[in-house]
């Protein structure tokens, strides 16, 4: 028999039905982690290639914001490689007008450059976008069975969501050595 949600144990908390995406999960620690490197909106850090854009992105990684003491606004300090610098400081005007967009109003007044080597602080620690994975070429056999599985049905784009299906359960099953 299924037990009920008694109410009284949890107080405040409802019960909730289905799948809660991870971001609502870990919101709390991230905004945490975040505010003690000076910023105040998480989503600078969370969706910089966002706001960056794909190509300063793979360049550059926001590492905090401070604040001076009598003054206005907030310095932004962004970690980039050292042949990146000059190209990533030629756009620092468009960079901030677009980190001041993400927080609503003119927070950040300076944004500074903190250049890297290309390697040797501790295994090369200046690749910021991770390297591509390769796909994974599928087994001859296990192509075989999803062009069976895919031809039992009618319509194509059942037929090809169907043959995907299979390809990606028998890589599953097998073994990774």
């Amino acid at each position: 028999m299924a037990q009920r949600f008694d109410k009284t144990k949890y107080p405040g908390r409802r019960r909730r039905r289905g799948f809660e995406a991870a971001a609502t999960l870990l919101g709390d620690r991230v905004q945490k982690v975040a505010e003690g490197r000076g910023f105040a909106v998480a989503r600078l850090l969370t969706h910089w290639p966002e706001i960056a854009g794909e190509q300063l992105a793979r360049t550059t990684r926001p590492v905090r914001i401070s604040y001076s003491r009598g003054g206005f606004g907030a310095t932004l300090t962004l970690l980039t490689t050292g042949p990146a610098a000059p190209m990533v400081e030629m756009q620092l005007p468009q960079l901030r007008e677009k980190v001041n967009a993400c927080y609503g109003y003119n927070a950040i007044q300076r944004i500074t450059l903190t250049q890297t080597a290309a390697s040797g602080f501790s295994e090369g620690q200046a690749q910021f976008a991770p390297a591509p994975r390769p796909e994974p070429r599928p087994d001859p056999q296990d192509q075989k069975r999803a062009a069976e599985v895919a031809a039992q049905f009618e319509d194509d784009q059942l037929a090809q969501a169907m043959a995907r299906l299979a390809l990606n359960l028998s890589s599953r099953r097998k073994p990774k050595g």
